[in-house]
């Protein structure tokens, strides 16, 4: 898809993260979006290594592919046996995949420490496994693993190993360690470049926070391939991030041709992998995070909303991102104008209740309000204050105790409610896994019957931040509720001395939230 290919490694790689494994359909359906996406080879993982992997080449021969090829991954071949007789080498031959990609040592510290063969051996080795691999592979694939290490170790050596996979197409050189900046890393590829007349490729570990660099200055000085993951997750500190590498190719050094639509639907990809990793997505990730593209500041949201390349560096719809101005102390008017224009709610910048509201957020703020985040809050406020707010229910008083005995391994939480629903009172009594779940329990079971829409709602993330630490057990709280009802997510704050109030203000407003939105879609 352009000038240089894009090598995707999540399913291998990116697969080694700590705390991260992927099911064989969680890789498939990787497998499915890097292709939907455009990724020209998805490197499918370790034939030679497990089950799982073997497993994946079988069935991923079932997907109906449209433009990635999907890539084999092993290593060459043992010290004592040929290829032919080496069984992670004919293992690879089985995977049915159009590609293959070998890693080798090209640091000789490797060779003689680590696997302790001799360098000429080691030479052996790769040329043997690349020119048995040749017949079978439409595209065969060097990593010099350890490559910029060796180079500055021993450089003729290094140089060696790359001069034994003579007989690949592409050549990958790999900061397997992530200690190399871009500077050397510029250096080094221009006098690898005058040796080897074979396309390079360069492969980034992240220990440096110089992956995405490393790999654009490659590119920028003729490297024709760049491995990398998605969201730059692997091993230790991760790898390239492909999501960050395909935006700056393709719009700022216009070396990479890429489907606008294709490059649309690069938030969703991360998401989408996030999501198959069991990860909260980073917040502040470039390009696709929801801060990327967020605008806090007064000055700063009044200006982009008159030029958004003032304070934006691309129009975040490029990579299907969007602009976010959230609401906080720092915010101006035409944050909130903008911020209630989302809501459907139309405002004046000159409209006077637009400073009244701001100033209830700045004090609401200092209190421990975070509107910044909490979207669904913020929106049941400004419909308060305009008087757009419908009231569905009003508290009274609730009640939580929580008891554990002795020989018991758990605590147990009751809740008691009272409220009025449509000029009626009622009592609601429940119990959960603790005080704040007993609660939620209470008062869903107390507002089913007359809206029965509250049972979609599930709460998804539940987080306590001490906004004050030196109050010790008294210090205030501040409690963010994720909920969702299957269509739409939001965030809900509550705030107080009191986790458990706290945690109720946050609760309620998550249930007013759901009633107000499917009022609107009614009318």
């Amino acid at each position: 898809m352009g000038f240089i290919e894009l090598y995707d490694t999540t399913l291998r790689d990116g697969a080694q993260t700590w705390g991260i494994t992927f099911s064989l359909d969680d890789k498939l359906r990787i497998a499915q979006k890097l292709d939907e996406v455009g990724i020209d080879y998805i490197e499918g993982g370790y034939p030679g290594s497990n089950p799982k992997d073997r497993r994946f080449f079988e069935l991923a021969q079932k997907l109906n592919l449209k433009h990635s090829k999907i890539v084999a991954f092993g290593s060459t071949c043992r010290s004592d046996l040929t290829p032919r007789k080496d069984p992670q080498v004919q293992s690879l031959l089985q995977t049915g995949a159009s590609a293959v990609t070998i890693v080798g040592k090209s640091w000789d510290l490797h060779v003689t420490n680590i696997i302790s063969v001799s360098l000429e051996r080691n030479l052996e080795m790769i040329g043997e496994t690349i020119d048995f691999l040749r017949p079978h592979f439409s595209k065969v694939i060097f990593d010099a693993e350890h490559f910029f290490d060796g180079f500055k170790r021993n450089r003729d050596y290094a140089i060696k190993t790359l001069e034994a996979a003579g007989s690949a197409d592409l050549l990958c050189l790999c900061d397997t360690n992530g200690g190399t900046l871009p500077s050397e890393t510029a250096e080094i590829i221009r006098y690898t470049q005058r040796q080897i007349k074979l396309p390079l490729g360069i492969h980034n570990h992240n220990d440096s926070e110089t992956a995405v660099a490393c790999s654009l200055i490659a590119a920028e000085v003729g490297i024709k391939q760049i491995q990398g993951t998605i969201n730059g997750i692997g091993e230790r500190c991760g790898n390239t991030n492909l999501i960050s590498i395909i935006p700056a190719l393709a719009l700022k050094m216009k070396i990479l041709e890429y489907d606008p639509a294709k490059l649309k639907l690069l938030r969703h990809l991360s998401e989408f992998v996030d999501e198959m990793a069991n990860r909260t997505p980073y917040k502040a990730q470039p390009y696709v995070g929801t801060a990327a593209f967020a605008h806090k500041g007064g000055l700063h949201s009044s200006a982009v909303l008159k030029i958004p390349s003032a304070y934006e560096h691309i129009d975040p719809a490029l990579v299907g991102s969007f602009r976010h101005l959230p609401i906080s102390e720092q915010a101006g008017r035409a944050a909130l104008v903008q911020k209630a224009a989302e809501f459907g709610i139309d405002l004046a910048p000159d409209d006077p209740r637009v400073g009244e509201v701001l100033k209830i957020v700045k004090d609401l703020e200092a209190q421990g309000a975070r509107y910044d985040i909490a979207d669904g809050s913020f929106q049941l406020l400004l419909k308060r204050m305009l008087g757009l707010h419908k009231r569905f229910f009003t508290l009274h008083g609730f009640s939580v105790t929580s008891s554990k005995r002795k020989g018991d391994t758990k605590t147990y939480s009751d809740a008691v409610i009272r409220i009025v629903v449509r000029d009626k009172m009622e009592f609601s009594a429940a119990e959960g896994n603790g005080p704040v779940n007993a609660l939620d329990n209470a008062l869903r079971q107390a507002l089913t019957t007359f809206y029965p829409n509250v049972g979609e709602v599930r709460l998804t993330d539940f987080k306590v931040r001490v906004l004050e630490g030196t109050s010790g057990t008294g210090a205030t709280v501040s409690v963010l509720i994720e909920s969702t009802d299957g269509e739409d997510v939001w965030w809900t704050v509550g705030f107080n001395e009191n986790v458990i109030q706290a945690s109720w203000n946050a609760l309620v407003d998550s249930i007013d939230y759901k009633l107000q939105k499917d009022l609107v879609g009614k009318n």
